[in-house]
């Protein structure tokens, strides 16, 4: 007698295993390990081995003989979403879109069908958590009522495809790719093999008709996309919005794209009207009117553009084991800059807690923010305001070594435009400027400068 074969597959990230394993290996989740049924370890067999849409074999070329391929894009409406998807939208691309319940997925991609309407293209709008009759009240909020935007509300593959096939159309977006299921996989909707499944179709259609589709993806509590990570793997584009839901700025930064840079991020500004580009967003992270100890000013790079915002910090005395937090800043570099501290400037911190909040719901990625950190836990501790007028830029190293940035000349223009006159900075700038700069070297000296 055959001895019958099993599978297990993790929910958490795809993995999948010929034994059982309370953890998972690949993604360290427990008990995410199931048995799959003999169908679908058939199915898997003759689908899942194939991740090309073209199957047929072909021979290796020198690159040197290979063609650029030249992209074609169209713009969406939206100029920040053109932003950070490169220059526009790619026929034939697949883009998925994340981000936290109520931050405006749902909101920017029905505006973005209506905008496509509007110039005479075909869309099809797939809904599988609402009816098409919420659809439409949002739509008459957003203005985006065209006789060319089609509202489909279902959640069965097969059904879509049919439509699809029913009427030509330009554009498609999916909402919410874990709510579609495939009657030729025996399993329940937003499972692993679902997802896989029903990405792979969704490339397919793209790839075949030239047809740009966007889908939307829930995020886990980690707040990365929920299901396997081959969703992330399959598609052209990963985008995640990032913000505060109780705050009207949102952003939108790319994480994956083929047809152009990660670097750049939209900046939405949500309204009565829907969520619209932020106009005059450059004042909206900061307020020297209000700026109390504690808080300190400087400017980060997202993308290509120079952002002044507002950092805080809280110093308090500890009641028990001392706590260290931040939000927006990461926390690993804190406890560096917080040890830093204690050894270069003789400060009692270990006995204190100290939090970090970045406003505006922006997170930082680049260490060029470390000066403005030291300088609002210091203004927190000694509870004296700084300056509003001055902007603290630079790196700050292990030896407590402060060191030059990227891009300065482009931060200090935007200081000049925001009406900012004094910068505390590692060296001085290359070239002549309206802001009176103040060298320190290293985090001893930033305390003659602080209070400037």
């Amino acid at each position: 007698m055959a001895k019958k074969k099993t599978l297990f597959e993790c929910q958490a990230c795809g993995f999948q295993s010929p034994r059982w394993m309370g953890k998972c290996p690949s993604c360290g989740e427990w008990e995410s390990l199931v048995e799959l049924s003999a169908e679908q370890i058939r199915f898997l067999k003759e689908t899942g081995s194939s991740s090309s849409i073209n199957t047929g074999p072909s021979n290796a070329q020198p690159i040197t003989e290979i063609d650029e391929e030249e992209f074609i894009r169209f713009p969406s409406g939206s100029r920040e979403l053109d932003l950070v998807l490169g220059g526009g939208i790619v026929p034939g691309s697949l883009t998925l879109i994340g981000g936290s319940p109520g931050i405006g997925k749902s909101t920017l991609l029905l505006k973005i069908a209506g905008n496509l309407a509007h110039t005479g293209r075909q869309v099809l709008y797939v809904s599988g958590e609402e009816s098409a009759g919420q659809i439409k009240l949002r739509a008459n909020r957003l203005d985006a009522n065209d006789e060319r935007l089609y509202l489909l509300s279902e959640i069965n593959l097969e059904s879509v495809l049919k439509e699809l096939d029913r009427r030509e159309y330009d554009f498609l977006v999916v909402d919410s790719i874990q709510t579609l299921y495939s009657d030729e996989t025996p399993s329940a909707p937003g499972s692993v093999t679902q997802v896989r499944t029903i990405t792979f179709e969704l490339m397919r259609l793209a790839k075949s008709r030239q047809i740009p589709v966007f889908i939307i993806g829930h995020i886990t509590k980690e707040g990365s996309i929920a299901g396997p990570r081959v969703l992330e793997h399959m598609v052209d584009t990963v985008l995640y919005f990032e913000g505060d839901t109780n705050s009207e700025l949102r952003l939108l930064r790319g994480f994956k794209n083929r047809f152009g840079s990660t670097n750049e991020v939209g900046i939405f500004e949500m309204r009565q009207d829907g969520l619209v580009d932020a106009a005059g967003f450059a004042g909206k992270f900061f307020d020297k009117e209000r700026l109390q100890s504690g808080s300190a000013l400087t400017v980060i790079m997202e993308g290509s553009r120079p952002i002044v915002i507002e950092i805080q910090a809280l110093v308090a005395e500890a009641y028990g084991h001392p706590r260290r937090s931040s939000t927006g800043y990461d926390n690993n570099r804190l406890q560096m800059l917080l040890a830093l501290l204690e050894k270069k400037l003789d400060l009692p911190l270990g006995t204190y807690d100290v939090f970090i909040n970045v406003s505006g719901g922006i997170k930082i990625n680049e260490p060029a923010a470390d000066l403005a950190v030291i300088a609002a836990i210091l203004s927190s501790y000694r509870n004296r305001e700084l300056s509003a007028e001055t902007l603290f830029l630079g790196e700050v190293s292990l030896t407590g070594e402060i060191r030059e940035i990227p891009a300065l000349q482009q931060r200090l223009r935007e200081m000049e435009t925001q009406g900012f006159r004094k910068a505390v900075l590692p060296a001085k700038p290359l070239e002549k400027s309206g802001i009176k700069c103040y060298i320190a070297e290293e985090v001893g000296k930033i305390v003659e400068w602080i209070f400037v």
